[in-house]
Order: structure tokens, then C-alpha cells, then sequence
């Protein structure tokens, strides 16, 4: 398939959703910049891998709690005015961290205090901005090129990010990482404030709140596809999102670098889901994005494995790059799938779910991670966790034709295959 600048980047003629995009590209580079600010101060100030797996439970716990709950609230509520109230609470918590780390007085139980704070925020943020995307297109058939971009811009974020980072961490330190997070939130609100926002009736179902997300569960849990596909989210965020957390100990000790290495090593991984966004995003069509999904949950498996004992950087650079372009496509790609099919009364809910089993499931994850590490190593807990998302993609990959079976209907009335008879 030729690259076609029109066709990937279609989205883009939306007056809106460039507003959007241009915003979302600067706050997720600061999204990075803390992130690893947030990893290598701990473990500076620590040196415990165990810590390290409890600040990266932190920062996401809140999603797999509140998640449900958030969903409901994002079905109900004027979505634009919601994400001015979570991006100004976001912004307040990373100038927060940026004084108290620039005035010495930072400690590990702020961290863990401040990563909790964000994970909190975040658990309604993300649902709202999932759901804002149908809003940012006029044509639907366009929806899955917005929501392709937007993993793209992610990626792009996870390239620029901690190379960024690495270099701010060994010249002027973490304030600077953290104030720099917090001006990016600016930009976000600027592009809100921008949107040329259709006159809606944010209509609050006569239904109580139990009823609603009951719903929601109904149709993520209730629909083999939407199941089977949350699943498969789910355990890639348990054994492959890791990876994220522990590699300030491949950094320091294993490679015996610093910040820079950390960067690096962190940078290569989204150079590889970089990669994979442009391809999703140059597909005209859903068809055919389950065995994408099998293909590259499996590639992040072995390749993670493969990362897990290796000591020869530059090899070990490829595998990252391989492990988180397999990550992101497999799990964009499911986002793709479930935003395409939903109906938009339940948009706000089945982002909830999507959320909560790919950055909720995450802190479980790290945090099983972490403790593992510190008993058996980094190496052998990377090598498991490889080779249970290997095998759970293999499980996915046998249950496809049953599940596109029961995808076809939706697809038929959605356009995408054409009818039968």
C-alpha cells in the first residue's frame, strides 16, 4: 500500500479536530517529560525497583477504580467544559511537583501523593477525550482515521518525549521536566477554548446511575466481540505496559547508563508504535483489524521476551522498538474497532471500559511487576510476562472467526461490508 498524505492524515481538514490535535501533540511530549522524570527521581532518591512499580500503581489506580463511574459522567455531562476542569487540575498538580522538586523538598510519599492525585483526574479525562473524537469529525466514516491520528500523536510523544526528557534530566533535572508538563496543559485549554462547539442537549437519561453504567457493562461485557477484545487489552496492559516502569533498571544497572540511556531506550519503543500508527491511520477500513491485533500482540510478546536477558544495546534498542509498536497498534486498533461499532449514547461508557482495561489494568500490572522484580529480577519478570502475552494472542487469534462472525451484522449496518443477497 502506497503512503497517501491525503488519506492518513484525513482527519485533519476538520477545523476542530486540528485545534485538538495541535493542543493533545504538545501535552502528551509533557506527559512524557514527567513520566520519566517521575521514574528516574524515584529511583535516584530510592534505588528500589519495588518503588519504582509502586508510583507507576499510583499514577494509574484511580482509572480502574473510578472508571466506571467516569464513564457515566462522560455520558452526561458537557464534555468541553468537563476537560477544562481536568486538564486545569492536571496542570495544578505538575506545578506543584515542579516547586516542591525544585526547592529540594520532595519527597517519595509526595510522589506517590501527586502520582495518585493524576491517576484520579486522569480516570475522567480520558473517557471525555475518547468521546469528545465523534464531535471533532463531520463525517463519521472519518472517525477511525481521527482516533488512528490521535494514537499517532501519542507515539510521536513517546519518540519526542523521553529523548526530550533524557536530555532535560542530565542538564537542568526534574523541575524542569515537571514545570514544562504543566505549561503543556496550557495548550490543551487554549484548543478547547478554540473549538467551535455545536449548540447540544447533553441529555441526562431518565435511567439512575446504576442503571446507566449497568448498560454500559451490558454491552463491553455482554457482546463476545466487545469481550473478547477488552480481554486481549487487558493482558497486554498486565505484561507488556511494565516494561515502561522497570527500565530505569535496565538504564542504570544492566547498561549502566543514566538518564540518557533511559531516554533512549524509552524513545525506541515509540519510534516502533510511531510507525504502526501511520499504518493504522492509512487504512480506509476496520476489516481486518482482528488479525492485526493477534499479529501484533504476539510480536510484543516475543519480542519482550527476547529484551528481557539481552545485554547488547543497539539489538536491544529493535526489540523495544518492537515491543511497543506491537503494544499500541494492537491496542489502538481495538479502540479503533469498539469506537467505530458503539452507539453515541453509550460512547462515554464503553471508553470507560477500554480505559480501564488498558491504562486500570496497568498499575495492577506494574505493580505485580515491581514486587517480582524485587524478588526474582527485571530479566526473569519481563521473560513471563513476554510469554503470557504471547500466548493470550495466540488464544485471540483462535477465537476470531467465531468473532467476526458475530461482528458481521454491525458491519452490514454500518456500511463497512457491503449486504448479503
Amino acid at each position: 500500500m502506497s503512503f497517501d498524505p491525503r488519506r492518513t492524515f484525513r482527519a485533519l481538514r476538520y477545523r476542530n479536530y486540528r485545534l485538538f490535535f495541535a493542543g493533545q501533540s504538545l501535552s502528551l511530549i509533557g506527559t512524557w517529560l514527567q513520566q520519566v522524570a517521575m521514574g528516574w527521581l524515584t529511583y535516584r532518591l530510592t534505588g528500589s525497583a519495588w518503588l519504582l512499580g509502586v508510583i507507576a500503581f499510583c499514577a494509574n489506580i484511580g482509572i480502574l477504580v473510578l472508571g466506571p463511574f467516569a464513564g457515566v459522567v462522560a455520558d452526561r455531562v458537557n464534555r468541553r467544559r468537563a476537560l477544562f476542569v481536568t486538564q486545569s487540575l492536571m496542570l495544578a498538580q505538575a506545578l506543584a511537583l515542579a516547586v516542591l522538586t525544585a526547592a529540594g523538598h520532595v519527597q517519595v510519599w509526595q510522589l506517590i501523593a501527586f502520582a495518585l492525585w493524576l491517576g484520579t483526574v486522569s480516570a475522567f479525562d480520558v473517557p471525555l477525550r475518547q468521546s469528545l473524537y465523534v464531535h471533532l469529525v463531520e463525517d463519521r466514516a472519518d472517525l477511525p482515521n481521527a482516533i488512528a491520528l490521535n494514537s499517532m500523536i501519542v507515539n510521536v510523544a513517546r519518540v519526542v518525549g523521553p529523548a526530550l526528557a533524557g536530555l532535560l534530566l542530565a542538564v537542568v533535572g526534574e523541575a524542569v521536566c515537571f514545570a514544562l508538563n504543566a505549561l503543556s496543559f496550557v495548550a490543551v485549554i487554549v484548543a478547547l477554548a478554540g473549538l467551535r462547539w455545536p449548540a447540544q442537549a447533553h441529555r441526562t437519561s431518565a435511567a439512575g446511575w446504576w442503571s446507566s453504567w449497568n448498560e454500559g457493562a451490558r454491552y463491553a461485557f455482554g457482546f463476545a466481540p466487545s469481550r473478547a477484545l477488552l480481554a486481549m487489552v487487558a493482558v497486554l496492559s498486565w505484561t507488556i505496559t511494565p516494561y515502561a516502569s522497570l527500565m530505569p533498571v535496565y538504564a542504570k544497572d544492566l547498561y549502566g547508563g543514566g538518564p540518557d540511556t533511559l531516554g533512549m531506550l524509552l524513545s525506541a519503543a515509540g519510534a516502533g508504535a510511531l510507525s504502526c500508527m501511520l499504518y493504522l491511520a492509512s487504512r480506509t477500513t476496520i476489516r481486518g483489524l482482528g488479525r492485526v491485533i493477534a499479529a501484533a500482540a504476539v510480536t510484543a510478546g516475543i519480542a519482550l521476551a527476547a529484551f528481557s536477558h539481552l545485554r547488547v544495546f543497539p539489538l536491544a534498542l529493535v526489540l523495544m522498538a518492537l515491543v511497543g509498536g506491537g503494544l499500541m497498534l494492537a491496542a489502538a486498533s481495538v479502540n479503533t474497532i469498539l469506537q467505530t461499532i458503539v452507539e453515541d449514547r453509550l460512547r462515554g461508557r464503553v471508553a470507560s471500559f477500554f480505559t480501564m482495561a488498558f491504562l486500570g489494568v496497568a498499575p495492577v500490572g506494574n505493580l505485580a511487576a515491581g514486587a517480582l522484580a524485587a524478588a526474582i529480577g527485571a530479566p526473569a519478570t519481563l521473560l513471563a510476562n513476554g510469554i503470557a502475552c504471547a500466548l493470550a494472542a495466540l488464544w485471540f487469534r483462535r477465537k476470531l472467526p467465531a468473532l467476526a462472525h458475530l461482528l458481521r451484522p454491525t458491519y452490514r449496518r454500518l456500511g463497512i461490508i457491503a449486504d448479503e443477497g
